[in-house]
């Protein structure tokens, strides 16, 4: 029976010898096998930040000692955004509590002591992964771009069976771990420099999606590399993938090629590596990453239709921190002027801003004028990247617009020809 006793209950970062009890805590939230072998353990004591991995200590059934009933982690990231320019942010994930102490404020306790501490250090945002839908708008959080997974059918794509590799003078080339390893984090900085959303990769991170860190319960299995290079041999493209080795009941092959992650920074690169999966032998579907809600993939075949969409949701959710930095960091389109006020019960952000915008650059400050939108910060999150659309906001009532045409004049400032794309959860 869960107890709902009001307890005792301390919110604060662990230390190194109480990071075992963490991990268990993460499983029973996450709902794995709660013990955590000693080279996980290792693992992440290897890259978290102790002082920003959180956990909340309740007393321990019969009184003797503590445990932990909630875990909660940020660190360090930079976020692009439209334009090409990065700004810090604080990236949060590891959020669980335990079912036997649910409904006691112990995320927003944690929630409220980490964005404290983000707004003091000077990031622009806070961004995260929502598992949940209704959980993160109440701490100010905001969709801020979509992911979108696709199913190729090959047989009715209409690509040549016979498809020996690109036709612009490219070539396409297997690689191994360590080649991705070298190779991989420069193809990245030129995505994040044309994408907005894209999230930054450390060097832990390439490590361990390279299969570095194998443990006990994340045991490592090497996908398949390829990498595209121009014509010039330059690379430009590089996808991971795996296959199931189905065979059907007429001992036929009949295998999905499952996409880990398809980086291409030209149409070129992207239109190669989609073409190359789809022709490898024994292949019948392709399944894509996280890809953009407008990504070019279903037309990079000569039959659209081949390609349907198997999953379509909110990832990034961004909180903004810093409403001034946040909107002079990015670029726009076209030119005008907005007054927003933003409400903020946390009061990191509330306050009346007068953004002036030109596709040489943009001006935001603190302003006492009339305001053209009245708006909460989520709902700037989830416009700060050119996603959302402030009319569509406004009609569903949650962008107020105090003059009229301010919400046309917000979407044809705010809004990106592309839209952005996160392709990594964290």
């Amino acid at each position: 029976m869960i107890s709902r006793a009001t307890e005792d209950i301390d919110v604060r970062p662990i230390t190194k010898d109480e990071l075992p009890a963490w991990c268990r805590a993460l499983n029973t939230g996450f709902l794995r096998p709660p013990i955590a072998s000693p080279e996980t353990v290792a693992k992440r004591l290897a890259f978290f930040d102790l002082a920003r991995t959180r956990a909340a200590f309740a007393p321990a059934g019969g009184g003797d000692g503590t445990r932990q009933v909630a875990t909660f982690r940020s660190f360090a990231q930079d976020l692009s955004v439209p334009g090409g320019a990065t700004v810090p942010t604080d990236a949060i994930t590891n959020v669980t509590v335990t079912p036997t102490h649910r409904r006691r404020g112990l995320l927003s306790r944690m929630m409220a002591a980490d964005l404290a501490e983000a707004k003091e250090r000077g990031d622009v945002a806070a961004t995260l992964i929502a598992a949940e839908y209704r959980i993160y708008g109440r701490y100010g959080f905001g969709p801020a771009a979509t992911t979108t997974r696709w199913e190729i059918d090959v047989a009715r794509a209409g690509l040549d069976p016979r498809w020996s590799g690109p036709g612009d003078g490219g070539r396409i080339d297997p690689a191994d771990a360590a080649e991705v390893r070298a190779i991989g984090p420069a193809l990245h900085e030129r995505l994040r420099a044309r994408v907005a959303g894209v999230v930054s990769r450390d060097d832990f991170w390439w490590e361990y999606e390279t299969g570095l860190w194998p443990t006990p319960e994340d045991p490592w299995t090497e996908p398949f590399y390829a990498v595209y290079r121009n014509a010039r041999g330059e690379v430009e493209g590089l996808v991971a993938y795996r296959s199931d080795g189905h065979w059907g009941d007429a001992k036929m092959p009949g295998n999905t090629a499952t996409v880990l992650k398809l980086t291409g920074v030209t149409p070129a690169a992207e239109r190669a590596l989609w073409h190359y999966l789809c022709s490898v032998d024994w292949v019948t579907a392709v399944r894509s990453d996280d890809r953009a809600p407008d990504d070019l993939l279903p037309h990079l075949l000569p039959d659209p239709r081949a390609a349907r969409i198997v999953t379509q949701a909110d990832l990034l959710w961004v909180r903004i921190l810093d409403v001034v930095r946040a909107l002079e960091a990015r670029s726009y389109g076209a030119s005008g002027e907005l007054v927003l006020d933003v409400r903020d019960p946390a009061g990191f952000t509330q306050g009346r801003f007068r953004l002036a915008a030109t596709p040489e650059g943009a001006v935001c400050e603190p302003s006492d004028r009339s305001p053209h939108l009245t708006l909460d910060v989520g709902e700037l999150g989830a416009l700060w990247l050119g996603d959302a659309s402030a009319v569509r906001l406004a009609a569903l009532g949650r962008v107020v617009e105090e003059e009229a045409g301010a919400a046309a004049t917000a979407d044809a400032l705010l809004r990106t020809p592309r839209r952005p794309w996160c392709p990594d959860v964290f």
